[in-house]
């Protein structure tokens, strides 16, 4: 190889480089820089210690593992004693953050749930004892109140604003390391959590753990979007998914807490499910958006407004109602003994009612059982089931006029969710009064169509869309 040659691959080889070079620190360039960020709003995050005294029993070998088999002998061969009881302190970690200078803190309701005392630490080293101001189980949302002036304090952000990909931060106490910081993006936006129909939750993969709990979620405006709340996890650790509860939402929830110390919601009484896309056609909606209602609570506020099974709530106070999630989270965000607009879906057309949402209990209503004995029936063609007409008896239990129940099914109706023991009492916007009129129904569908059943099932009402086969 010539020395000329040489020198040219060397100048090319030069050049590769430094474009590398320079691509590499324009991506360097492009990444966020939290800094600033942590600088300003870090000292608002705090630290949440608490504790609580429980009683245990000790046996007379002390806290090892003597103790422990002596105890077991007495527990399995149920010879009273054992132990003597005693009081022992358990201890727990958390975070927080402040939200007015004078010394309001939010965090997570289980962060301080059962606690006897709670201890604040800020990133200056101050301590305070704590108060709680309320707790709210339903959100996971807690106040606290310390005795301080002059502290900094959050801005709030818009959840709304935030879309998937954008970078947030997350500040806390992972373990007890004070103010931790972790980063990562919004993963999706209104995810609903089993248990957690109030709560349209943020996912991310922000780092999340233990410690981190009731933290703030900060977009790069370092303003505070959300509350780091839980983790989905396998081993107990952090797997890359995080939740957050929106801040609007949280904010809602610790304004009745400073006010009133609880939460108070509404309810209209109504049992709703999802929309399935074939339930939105069998409904003439051209999408699945809206809480298809399943059952009206008779002389509840939903009845005296006039509300029927079979509607589909498309709006309540004028914001959309996508699922039925959203339909029981602006529900219960509402004033009790107000008047609520709703846009509602019947025949085939939008209408407008006005309800007036009492307050919630906390008491849980009573399921419905159901006799499931069955009467001799024909098989009904179209739908491939075998339904029988109930006696006084089990209509009497399950406060209906009239129903079938289904003996047998196969086919499209058993692939769609039907069950034997279902009992149908509506065809689409139809409340079934007798096995002539379903007949009738079914043979009016075309090969093709979509029926929308309305079903009692467990106690609960529910719709199941069933295509109608070829005839």
């Amino acid at each position: 190889m010539s020395t000329r040659t040489l020198s040219r691959r060397l100048v090319s080889l030069t050049l590769t480089v430094g474009m590398l070079l320079s691509a590499v620190a324009h991506a360097a360039r492009d990444l966020p820089d939290f800094t600033r960020l942590v600088e300003s709003q870090g000292r608002t995050v705090v630290n949440i210690s608490t504790t609580q005294t429980v009683k245990t029993v000790a046996g007379p070998f002390g806290d090892d593992a003597a103790n422990d088999l002596f105890s077991e002998f007495f527990r399995r061969f149920g010879v009273p004693g054992g132990g003597q009881p005693r009081e022992q302190q358990q201890s727990s970690l958390g975070s927080g953050f402040l939200i007015s200078a004078d010394g309001y803190i939010m965090t997570n309701a289980h962060v301080v749930a059962k606690a006897d005392e709670i201890t604040v630490s800020t990133t200056d080293k101050r301590e305070y004892k704590a108060k709680l101001v309320g707790a709210d189980t339903r959100t996971d949302v807690a106040v606290l109140k310390i005795d301080g002036h002059s502290l900094p304090t959050v801005s709030l952000g818009n959840p709304s604003l935030l879309k998937p990909g954008e970078w947030v931060v997350a500040i806390g106490s992972p373990f007890g390391f004070d103010n931790s910081v972790t980063a990562g993006i919004v993963s999706a936006k209104g995810r609903q959590l089993p248990g957690d129909a109030y709560v349209p939750f943020i996912q991310t993969d922000v780092a999340v753990n233990p410690g981190n709990s009731g933290g703030p979620l900060f977009n790069l405006d370092g303003q505070v979007v959300g509350i780091n709340s839980q983790i989905y996890s396998r081993s107990g650790g952090f797997m890359g998914i995080s939740f957050a509860i929106p801040i609007d939402v949280a904010m809602q929830v610790a304004d009745q807490l400073k006010a009133h110390g609880r939460v108070s919601r509404a309810v209209i009484g109504v049992s709703v499910q999802e929309l399935s896309r074939d339930l939105a056609a069998s409904f003439g909606l051209s999408r699945p958006s809206g809480a298809l209602i399943n059952s009206v609570q008779p002389g509840s506020p939903a009845d005296k407004a006039g509300l029927k099974s079979g509607d589909i709530m498309l709006q309540v106070g004028g914001k959309p109602v996508e699922n039925a999630s959203d339909m029981a989270r602006l529900i219960s965000s509402a004033r009790p003994g107000q008047p609520l607009a709703l846009e509602i879906w019947r025949n085939k057309a939008s209408r407008t009612l006005t309800v007036t949402p009492n307050e919630m209990s906390e008491q849980a209503s009573e399921r419905q059982g159901r006799n499931r004995q069955p009467n001799a029936a024909p098989a009904l063609t179209g739908l491939n089931m075998s339904l029988s007409e109930l006696s006084p008896a089990q209509l009497r239990a399950l406060r209906i006029s009239y129903g079938l129940m289904v003996q047998r099914v196969q086919g499209l109706a058993a692939r769609a969710g039907v069950q034997p023991g279902d009992v149908i009492v509506g065809v689409n916007n139809s409340t079934l009064t007798s096995a002539e009129q379903f007949r009738e129904q079914v043979a009016a569908a075309k090969a093709g169509d979509t029926l929308a059943l309305r079903l009692i099932r467990d106690g609960n009402t529910l719709f199941v869309a069933v295509p109608v086969a070829e005839k």
